[in-house]
């Protein structure tokens, strides 16, 4: 999701590096802050497929700044992986919310659909944090205050999530996406 994150972001504008870490701890960091010592050898992968290119200019002190912008071919790979989200990315909900900032860059309503109703597919299937036996367990039958209040909070942001996506996904196909 480390590359998603940086072909999307540069995707929107070309960034030097330290702002480029801003941006993607500012959307995961909060579940996995993004060392130097990931991102870099991450930007140096993208570069060395040509999916980014680096340019110098000025810095606003003394030190130049590498600036670093999506090449054509770099533009291609993230549609490609917007348009073909492994399953992780549509269950994970850290992966699923990098994937959902950068749908847009999916241009096709058609294919943005296809990818918001494996989504919401996902969230139809009956699950848990808790189960007994194989059968997951509704908060209403938990009696420990602090299960049920997870499972309280997860049912009502999933409704929520459902929702949203339910109205887009009308809206997508308004504009000819399904």
């Amino acid at each position: 999701m480390l590359e998603l994150a940086i072909l999307g972001f540069l995707c929107d504008t070309p960034l030097h590096g330290y702002e480029l870490r801003k941006r993607i701890a500012a959307l995961t960091g909060h579940v996995k802050p993004v060392a130097e010592s990931t991102l870099y050898p991450a930007i140096k992968r993208l570069e060395r497929a040509g999916l980014l290119a680096r340019e110098t200019q000025p810095g606003a002190g003394a030190a130049p700044r590498h600036v670093l912008t999506l090449t054509t071919a770099g533009r291609a790979e993230l549609r490609l992986r917007l348009a073909r989200p492994a399953h992780a990315d549509i269950t994970d909900e850290s992966r699923w919310f990098t994937l959902l900032a950068f749908l847009r860059h999916l241009e096709d309503p058609a294919a943005q659909a296809e990818v918001l109703e494996r989504r919401l597919e996902f969230l139809r299937q009956p699950t848990s944090f808790f189960y007994d036996g194989g059968r997951p367990l509704r908060a209403e039958e938990v009696e420990d205050p602090f299960r049920r209040g997870i499972l309280t909070i997860a049912r009502a942001t999933t409704q929520a999530e459902q929702s949203w996506l339910r109205r887009t996904l009308e809206s997508l196909r308004e504009t000819g996406g399904a």
